[in-house]
């Protein structure tokens, strides 16, 4: 499984690298992780097909994660499922205007991201496996 991990600050993207592990959950497959800190990187790599699972940061600058979010479920053919990081659990609204499938809240829980990621993998899996 590849997972895309996007965000302009390259802590934020190891926070969720270490979090993720190489796999998150026993029961899901490893991962590769794929790390990208600018919009038109994530849009190229969901373009490709290649990416399982995105983890994007809500809070990243100048494109955050939420509008990117919602343009990849928008324009993306088969759009992976996508775990959105927000600043705050009040903006968990903005979260669901982007059409996020799971959602984590600052600071990050690692135990939280790595369940919340292994939910999408399941998902990823099992949706591909139907097809």
């Amino acid at each position: 499984m590849r997972v895309l991990v996007y965000s302009d600050d390259a802590s934020t993207r190891e926070k969720v690298r270490l979090a993720i592990g190489r796999r998150p959950a026993a029961d899901v497959p490893l991962v590769e992780i794929v790390e990208c800190a600018t919009q038109p990187a994530v849009i190229k790599h969901l373009d490709s097909g290649e990416i399982d699972v995105a983890v994007l940061d809500g809070e990243a600058v100048p494109a955050g994660g939420m509008g990117i979010s919602r343009q990849a479920k928008d324009e993306v053919y088969d759009c992976p499922p996508i775990c959105l990081i927000i600043g705050r659990r009040d903006d968990r609204w903005l979260a669901d205007w982007s059409r996020a499938d799971a959602v984590v809240a600052q600071p990050l829980d690692p135990m939280a991201l790595a369940e919340a990621v292994a939910g999408l993998i399941r998902r990823r899996s099992a949706t591909r496996i139907s097809h």
